[in-house]
């Protein structure tokens, strides 16, 4: 199954830009996923080719509007029924690494992305948009952040990643950050490799690994880890368990 990429945009030149090169692009060119992006401006009526307005209300900027969206995100629900519509958004849920697997096993995703001030609100109660953020900071527009999703989808499709274990210890694969890598030469400006990574004992090393991640985590994200330590003591059947002090 191809992996079907379709992007709605004021500025389709910058897909796939740079996942037309490295992993993503040697995928898209043995067919693993295609990208087809969409120009809005196309779906607008008048002779200047709007797709925004002034706001309602008053302020500054303009606003994206819902009938000439309506129309490019019907056209792309015509051509991928079956493909998840996203808007990216800095009001969207944040997007994680169980959304991306989940986006990556299915067929595509179409993806809007909003320019100006933002999207008249009436489209997302008139279509089925789920809004999603890649981080609490603003950008110039939904294109880059489409760029990382489909990024960040495209590497776990089958084939594409070079061995198939490649992302299993990655950050937020398990919960936690991944651990700190190592490679030669084994002393680099008076630092050495930890001994355990040299010591050959796949036990030791698993174990340090392990500890690591969790040691990184807390300290670097202790958000991560709250909810990491929230799923561990979880008995199974979801009672919560209470810390024994002792």
């Amino acid at each position: 199954m191809t992996f079907a990429a379709t992007i709605l945009t004021l500025y389709p030149e910058m897909f796939p830009g740079p996942l037309g090169v490295s992993l993503a692009g040697r995928a898209l060119a043995e067919g693993k996923w295609t990208c087809d992006p969409i120009q809005i401006r196309d779906f607008a009526t008048d002779k200047h080719r709007s797709v925004d307005d002034t706001p309602a209300g008053g302020g500054a900027g303009m606003v994206m509007r819902a009938d000439v969206l309506a129309s490019a995100v019907d056209d792309a629900i015509a051509r991928h029924p079956e493909s998840p519509l996203l808007a990216m958004s800095p009001r969207g849920r944040p997007l994680t690494q169980d959304r991306v697997r989940r986006l990556a096993a299915g067929p595509g995703v179409t993806i809007l992305c909003g320019r100006f001030e933002g999207i008249d609100e009436r489209l997302f109660e008139a279509r089925p948009i789920e809004l999603v953020s890649i981080g609490d900071y603003i950008l110039s527009g939904g294109e880059m952040g489409a760029l990382t999703l489909l990024d960040a989808c495209i590497r776990l499709l089958p084939g594409v990643m070079g061995a198939a274990s490649s992302g299993d210890d990655e950050s937020f694969e398990t919960g936690l950050l991944e651990y700190p890598h190592y490679t030669r030469p084994a002393e680099w400006e008076g630092r050495t490799i930890p001994e355990v990574l040299r010591s050959g004992d796949h036990a030791r090393i698993d174990a340090w690994r392990k500890a690591m991640a969790e040691t990184d985590t807390r300290l670097r994200r202790p958000d991560l880890w709250e909810r990491h330590e929230g799923a561990r003591i979880q008995s199974p059947s979801g009672a919560q368990r209470q810390k024994k002090e002792r």
